[in-house]
């Protein structure tokens, strides 16, 4: 960066620095001629940061001179001073604080947790370099890809059978917006498709995501009546199994919707992301039709299933409403509170002999795996849902799965996983939560799902 300014403000009479450091709604995201976009709401990251902490020390390298102020409890301590002045080009701002133990109730920097979000920062920002170290450790990493999203998308898609061996790239801008998207297909039957705005991972998509859908289907569709088929119409479902991407917006004005900008709510994002999606992939289409063969026949043997799966899903239903879904499987409790209520998946019957012998009839209920579970990150929906172990999981639960999940229908408040303290019962546990994962993944994001210890 350029080094947080430290001359004095025109208004408040202090340094920049202090005022940035203690000043609520200081940030530099206010001023259109400081940043072009920046991913902050409030312009209070850092002093919120220094407010927490027990000490805090930011140094500025800025114009040929270092400059350093000390902060204590939030307060400085010191005054913004002059410490070196030499002839170095380098510029830019360097904090270092502890967090106040009097304020948090554990302090813990976790490293998977760190180097994973500055890793994805510099997949983000094409030759960005990163450097990161743990002292108490002595781990160290340094991240830099020169192939930015491109390479993110390789990332994610290391383990998989990928469909064509180069990601496909685009990139656009409309007015302030600039937009750039990678995508690869793979054998899986899954879609990971993360989107980024201003660098900010929008866990829950929002107006961006609902525009590179539109964008992507609308391709697919046209390119179909044109080369292939006027009498095929695909689902955007259809056509994003198996698909990787990376949507990366740099949008001047962003508004999330919640203080964890997990969903951006611009309704304005949504056209610009279509249009631009829409041109581009359009266009590399028509410039590379085998590879756009590729992508269709792949989107058509995924309708087909979807519709053998819609067929295998109404022919369960009708075995759940004649009662033969979870007949002599489940033990199920007395109480129909689903608040109190909890679920224990537990391998084989001999350990759902012993969980039935232990449990609390009134809230706890015991359902035993008795056959092999599937791992569902290399199975078609239809083997999913004609698998007795998942559905008779699904049946229990009663949320459903995928489009048709819904947490109104949830029947145990804790769903909890009990396997052998082994390496085949952690194997077991890890293909439930892949399949918890991908086809009922709120129930991860709101705590329903627990692991037995």
């Amino acid at each position: 960066g350029r080094g947080i300014p430290v001359s004095p403000h025109p208004v408040y009479k202090k340094p920049a620095l202090e005022l940035v450091m203690t000043f609520l709604h200081a940030g530099g995201k206010f001023d259109n001629k400081i940043y072009r976009v920046a991913g902050g709401l409030h312009g209070v990251g850092v002093s919120v940061v220094n407010a927490l902490s027990e000490w805090l020390e930011a140094k500025v390298i800025r114009k040929g001179k270092t400059w350093q102020q000390r902060y204590e409890q939030g307060k400085p301590v010191t005054k913004v001073e002059c410490i070196e002045e030499n002839s170095s080009h380098k510029t830019g701002t360097e904090i270092s604080f502890k967090p106040d133990e009097e304020i948090f109730e554990s302090i813990e920097f976790d490293w998977e947790r760190i180097t994973r979000r500055l890793r994805e920062l510099a997949f983000l920002n094409q030759g960005l370099r990163i450097q990161v170290e743990d002292e108490r450790s002595q781990k160290k990493e340094i991240f830099r890809y020169e192939g930015g999203i491109r390479a993110f998308v390789e990332h994610l898609n290391r383990n998989r059978e990928v469909l064509f061996p180069e990601p496909i790239f685009i990139k656009g801008e409309k007015g302030d917006v600039s937009l750039e998207v990678a995508i690869q297909y793979n054998q899986s039957f899954i879609q990971d498709i993360f989107a980024f705005v201003n660098d900010i991972n929008t866990e829950e998509g929002g107006t961006h995501l609902s525009g590179f859908k539109a964008g992507l289907t609308k391709v697919v569709n046209d390119y179909v009546k044109k080369e292939e088929n006027k009498d095929i119409v695909l689902l955007g479902e259809d056509i994003r199994e198996g698909l990787t991407a990376i949507i990366n917006m740099k949008f001047p004005n962003p508004q999330f919707e919640g203080q964890t900008k997990t969903r951006l709510g611009n309704s304005e994002a949504k056209g610009i992301v279509e249009s631009i999606v829409f041109e581009n992939l359009s266009r590399f289409l028509e410039e590379n039709p085998s590879l756009a063969k590729m992508i269709v026949q792949k989107a058509i043997s995924s309708s087909r299933v979807r519709e053998a799966a819609q067929k295998a899903r109404e022919i369960t239903r009708k075995k759940e409403s004649l009662g033969g879904g979870l007949l002599g499987k489940l033990a199920a409790c007395s109480e129909n509170n689903p608040e109190i209520n909890e679920l224990y998946i537990v391998e084989g019957d001999s350990a759902g002999g012993s969980a039935k012998q232990g449990r609390d009839r009134l809230f706890q209920a015991i359902l035993p795996l008795r056959g092999k579970i599937l791992n569902v990150e290399k199975t078609h929906l239809v083997k999913v849902l004609n698998n007795k172990e998942i559905g008779a999981t699904i049946t229990a639960i009663g949320t459903g799965i995928k489009e048709e999940f819904s947490l109104a229908g949830l029947k145990y408040n804790k769903v909890i996983l009990m396997s052998d303290a082994d390496v085949d019962g952690a194997h077991i546990r890890t293909l439930l939560l892949t399949f918890f994962y991908r086809y009922m993944p709120d129930l991860i994001r709101t705590g329903h799902i627990y692991i037995a210890q």
